[in-house]
């Protein structure tokens, strides 16, 4: 399977019926939605970080519609 190239592959599922080519999309994409640990234990960590700074005042927050304003004026 290593040496099998994404052309070759691509090609071989357009050869299928599209029932079974929208099967295949739908697992391909659930394998895409898999949680890995590390990440998600970074990005509490970050979003908890992040929540702190706030509460503690060490960051300035800025209204959305003033950051969306400051983006139409570029």
């Amino acid at each position: 399977m290593a040496n099998v190239t994404y052309d070759e592959i691509f090609g071989a599922v357009l050869t299928l019926p599209p029932l079974y080519r929208a099967m295949l999309a739908e697992h391909l994409l659930k394998s895409l939605d898999e949680i890995n640990p590390q990440v998600e234990t970074a990005w509490e960590t970050e979003i908890a970080n992040r929540i702190q700074a706030i509460d503690e005042g060490q960051v300035a927050l800025i209204p959305a519609d003033e950051v969306l304003q400051r983006l139409r004026n570029r």
